[in-house]
């Protein structure tokens, strides 16, 4: 459950990596706007999109490890963009790739039963894990057949990417309740709008 006044990041990409390059809102554009500024950011962005929680005695979210997290959003956003309807191999330069290896292989978060019988996941290492578990998804998906199936939102200003699991394979927006809701509104005043003359 969201605090009042917190940050309530997207989700629904259809990926846990494309859900975090879209930390970056309106990426290009002249209105960017920036999720990840505090460690505090980023530890909401773990709880409420990877459920991931500190474990006792865990490291705490530093400056740090948010301008990591921003770094590796940007490298998997360049990996992922790069590849749009591309399912061949992947060829990503040797520093590129070792960075990817290295934030893929940090310790992800584990499982905890806790006192009222529910499942939670938490780490020591609350940034690391998160990173482990975006990088790791994001090369999944990059070499998977899925692949073919990451678009561009239509959104003029949008441009996030997301999995179409659509039927046909023919989705447009990020989210028809957002983007796709904003072009059919501008869609229907450019058509009833009256003739300048």
């Amino acid at each position: 459950m969201n605090r009042p006044g917190s940050i309530v990041f997207r989700q629904g990409a259809g990926r846990l990596s494309l859900d975090f390059l879209r930390t970056l809102r309106y990426r290009g554009d002249a209105g960017e706007v920036e999720e990840l500024r505090t460690p505090q950011e980023l530890l909401a962005w773990a709880e409420q999109c990877c459920a991931c929680a500190p474990a006792a005695g865990s490291r705490p979210v530093r400056q740090e490890d948010v301008n990591r997290a921003r770094e590796a959003r940007e490298v998997l956003y360049g990996l992922l963009a790069g590849r749009l309807g591309d399912t061949g191999p992947v060829r990503v330069p040797a520093d590129v790739r070792a960075r990817l290896n290295a934030w893929a292989s940090a310790p992800p978060p584990v499982p905890h039963l806790d006192a009222a019988g529910r499942l939670r996941w938490q780490a020591g290492d609350v940034a690391g894990a998160v990173l482990s578990l975006v990088a790791r998804d994001a090369l999944d998906l990059v070499t998977s057949p899925a692949m073919e199936r990451v678009r561009r939102c239509g959104g003029p200003r949008c441009g996030a990417l997301f999995l179409d699991n659509s039927r046909p394979g023919k989705r447009r927006w990020c989210s028809m309740g957002a983007c796709g809701n904003h072009e059919k509104k501008r869609a229907m005043r450019e058509r009833t709008a009256p003739a300048s003359g």
